[in-house]
């Protein structure tokens, strides 16, 4: 099992990036007029599968194949979706199926996807007395996958202009709602444990859950700021959401995990400058305009190079500032190699400088051991 475990995280991914290719086939031949709109969740698909195929074949973690099955289901759901949706509906066969095939689909990718805070990051839940919690988030997708497979309980919402091929009863709207919102629950139930075992963890685990809860932050801020200023946040989201799996793949394979620190502060920094820089240049623009009646393009002009002239030395202060709240470590480190490096320029003995180099590298990376090297002494070169 162990030998076949890569081969079939790769297939599964090579069976996702297959469906993928027939959707945007399907796109570019049904003359629809807005194809990002049709494919916005294609980068999610592929970042899912990409990272649940690494994770699967390298770790056998059970979040890899969660991945998996949500981006092969996923890229199911995406192609019939795109199928069925087509302005050219009533020439396609089987374009109804298509359809049901959608609302079933996504009755089973809804509790995978709501399942990973609670099984992060070792695929498992914190402990067993959270298995009830995996066991509502499968009961809820059943419920939602029976509901939609036989009834008419979600079908019409997506496509009007379609029969739902499986009416077998009455449509159940109520117990599709119920499913729903049980699903939500266990996402809210999984980001809590999330947030209680962060505070329990260990240095690792926590640089692991920084990862994640990096991306996600990033993800639900580009979401938070587009929903105000557009009737659509979701292609926001559409963007953003690859940066999770991302994450998580970084989190369980451990690549460059220490970096989190350094990413979350210039992140913060580059973000508070930019605000700062946007409300500089605005007030510029509006005292030219609305107080000096300054209606010349050079008024716009001198906000830009006032603004263009402050962001350096802005942005060093402001990186500074949130070093020494978010990434301490770094920011002592480079205070004590700075201080170093200013006293070797003043001059000192070789055993004085070597007693002091140990002290410094001793304070800013902290070694299990360590010990300097030096050669016989040249005077000549």
């Amino acid at each position: 099992m162990h030998k076949q475990r890569p081969r079939l995280a790769w297939t599964l991914l090579g069976l996702t990036a297959a469906l993928t290719a027939v959707t945007l086939v399907i796109c570019l031949t049904g003359r629809e007029s807005a194809l990002p709109a049709k494919v916005g969740f294609i980068p999610v698909t592929i970042a899912l599968a990409l990272v649940g195929a690494l994770v699967a074949a390298r770790t056998g973690n059970r979040l890899g194949w969660l991945f998996l099955a949500a981006a092969t289901v996923g890229a199911v759901s995406v192609l019939a979706d795109d199928y069925a949706a087509r302005p050219v509906t009533a020439e396609l066969p089987g374009a109804a199926w298509a359809g049901w095939t959608l609302t079933v689909s996504l009755g089973i990718v809804q509790p995978l996807l709501f399942l990973i805070p609670l099984l992060f990051p070792d695929g498992r839940p914190p402990s067993p007395r959270w298995r009830p919690v995996v066991w509502l988030a499968m009961l809820a997708g059943l419920a939602q996958v029976v509901t939609v497979a036989l009834s008419d309980a979600n079908f019409s919402n997506n496509f009007p202009r379609l029969r739902d091929p499986v009416t077998l009863v009455a449509p159940l709207g109520t117990a599709f709602n119920l499913a729903e919102e049980a699903g939500l629950l266990v996402f809210v139930i999984g980001v809590a444990s999330m947030i209680v075992r962060f505070r329990r963890s260990g240095t690792e685990q926590r640089l692991q859950f920084k990862w994640f809860l990096y991306a996600s932050a990033v993800s639900v801020v580009a979401v938070g700021i587009t929903a105000p200023l557009s009737n659509d946040p979701l292609p926001a989201f559409e963007i953003t959401f690859p940066l999770v799996p991302a994450a998580v793949g970084v989190a369980i394979l451990r690549y460059r995990l220490y970096d989190i620190d350094r990413i979350i502060s210039r992140t913060l920094a580059y973000a508070i400058v930019t605000g700062l820089l946007i409300g500089l240049y605005a007030g510029l623009v509006l005292l030219a305009t609305q107080v000096l009646s300054i209606t010349s393009p050079v008024a716009v002009a001198a906000a830009t190079l006032a603004a263009a002239a402050l962001f350096s030395p802005l942005r060093r202060r402001v990186q500074r500032a949130v070093d020494r709240r978010f990434n301490r470590v770094r920011y002592d480190a480079d205070q004590t190699i700075a201080a170093f490096a200013a006293r070797l320029q003043e001059g000192a003995a070789l055993d004085a400088v070597r007693s002091d180099l140990l002290t410094v590298v001793s304070a800013a990376v902290e070694p299990a051991h360590i010990s300097v090297w030096t050669g016989p002494y040249n005077p000549r070169g």
